[in-house]
This record gives C-alpha cells, sequence and structure tokens, in this order.
C-alpha cells in the first residue's frame, strides 16, 4: 500500500467552496482601486467563510486516537491511483466523514439509544467507527462497503479500537445485502447512508417500508446538500446532483417521514417515520 505525505483536502463543501472562492476574489481585488468598504466587507465574508470549520472542530469533543489515526491514514493514501466505484466517481480522501460529523454520528447512537446501527457505504470506517465507538455492550454496526480494498483499510483499522469488533463489513452492492437482509435480521435502530448518490433514492425505498427498521428508527443521510449542485447549479448538474435533488424533494413529499436538512459539511439529513 503506497502512502504519500498528507495534502490539504479540496473545497468539496457548500462552505468550503464557498470560502475558496471568497479568498481567490480577495486576492484578485488586492491589485485592483476599489473602494475600502467594498474590500473590507469581502475579506469579512471570506473570514466568515473560512473560519467556521476550523471553529466547529475546535468546539466539538475531541476524536478518539483510533479515528484519528484512522482520518491520518485516509488522508495520506494515493487515491488518484484507485478505480472509479459504483458509479461515485473517483476514490478520495475527501469521502471521509471526519471529525464533526463523526461526533453528530455518536450523538445519534446516544440519542437514539442504538444497539443495532446500518451503515451503506463505509469508505475506510470513519463513521462506522465512530457510531461503534457510541453502541453499548453487545452492540453492532452493519457496514456495506461495494470496494474491497478499501474495506480491507477500514478493518485493519478496527483492529486498533477497542470498538471494532463490533462492526461487520458486508462486501458488494448494498442493495443485494439490504435485500438478503430483509426477513432474517433484527431490526436496525439506525442507518446512516452515505454511498452511490444515484442509489439513494432505491436505498431509501428499501428500508422504509421493510422489515430492516426499528419502530422509532432514524435514517441519517450524507451528502444532501451535495456541493450546492441541488440549489446552486441547477443548470450544469451532474447526475448526482440531480440524483440528490430528486432524493431531497421526494423526501418533502412522503407523508411517510419527517426530515430535517442540516448545513454541516456536505449536509446531513435526518429522517424518521410517523405515524398514519
Amino acid at each position: 500500500m503506497t502512502e504519500l505525505v498528507t495534502l490539504p483536502p479540496r473545497p468539496v463543501t457548500p462552505t468550503t467552496i464557498l470560502a475558496s472562492e471568497l479568498t481567490e476574489l480577495a486576492k484578485l481585488l488586492e491589485s485592483c482601486d476599489v473602494p475600502e468598504e467594498l474590500s473590507f466587507r469581502l475579506r469579512r465574508a471570506r473570514d466568515l467563510a473560512t473560519g467556521l470549520d476550523p471553529y466547529l472542530d475546535s468546539c466539538t469533543t475531541p476524536e478518539s486516537s483510533a479515528l484519528a489515526e484512522l482520518s491520518r491514514r485516509t488522508q495520506s493514501m494515493h487515491w488518484a491511483s484507485r478505480a472509479v466505484v459504483s458509479g461515485s466517481g473517483p476514490l478520495e480522501q475527501e469521502m471521509l466523514s471526519g471529525h464533526v460529523e463523526g461526533q453528530l454520528l455518536k450523538f445519534l447512537v446516544h440519542m437514539t439509544g442504538a444497539r443495532r446501527v446500518l451503515e451503506i457505504g463505509m469508505f475506510t470506517g470513519y463513521s462506522a467507527l465512530a457510531m461503534a465507538e457510541a453502541l453499548p455492550a453487545g452492540g453492532e454496526v452493519v457496514a456495506c462497503e461495494v470496494d474491497e480494498f478499501v474495506a480491507d483499510v477500514a478493518r485493519e483499522c478496527f483492529t486498533s479500537s477497542s470498538a471494532g469488533d463490533r462492526i461487520t463489513v458486508e462486501i458488494g452492492p448494498a442493495a443485494k445485502t439490504l435485500a438478503r437482509l430483509k426477513g432474517t435480521s433484527t431490526p436496525f435502530d439506525l442507518v446512516f447512508i452515505d454511498a452511490d448518490k444515484t442509489g439513494y433514492l432505491d436505498y431509501y425505498r428499501a428500508l422504509i417500508d421493510s422489515d430492516l427498521l426499528s419502530p422509532n428508527a432514524v435514517i441519517a443521510v450524507d451528502n444532501t446538500l451535495l456541493q450546492g449542485a441541488p440549489y446552486a447549479d441547477a443548470g450544469s448538474r451532474t447526475p448526482n446532483g440531480d440524483a440528490v435533488d430528486e432524493f431531497n424533494r421526494f423526501l418533502v413529499q412522503d407523508s411517510r417521514v419527517e426530515q430535517v436538512l442540516l448545513p454541516m459539511r456536505d449536509g446531513v439529513t435526518l429522517i424518521r417515520r410517523v405515524d398514519a
């Protein structure tokens, strides 16, 4: 396995993309004769955008040493050499859920009292391990991952954590895994979806009226703002952007559930079933 010096992540969330744009605009205006008020307000907008994520990180409970090492290892790997997987695009370090979102997932485990967690799209295992660390004794995370290479990376990282043995990795297309689990699995109390975006609606449909969810289960879905594409790039969207927008709009019309879209990182939507 080839490892490189850790590179800074590229901007892939609405906030970091905005921060990058404002930073570049501020540089362009440095050589221009513009009113001081305009320059000041642009710098303030830049600082508001660039400072948000670091501040959130500093004000969030620190990650465990096992999660920190998993993150470091993921960020240092040569992902450019990996193949495209399942329509999601090339594998890259930016697929890592990260510290603040990992802590949110831990909170969801505690708040829901979850004992059984299902993850659709594991990557190198940060979110799976974060949720496993919050589970009570006897709890389990079933993590679905289509790419065996990243699954092996995740398994290696899990061995360094006392919570790693709470994670069961299922290799293969998640749709097939869900179909196999129906009728055979103890229901899940929490589901985290972070896989191929064009599959989001199918995963949701496979879960919502099946026996895979406990009565009070919560579904968390990642990347539901997808770099701003659903609301800011309607004229030049990719298939992934179209799929996320379709998914978001479907939820709004689905009377079986209630949901909230949180502007955390690249967007996290929380979903729960409501009584008929």
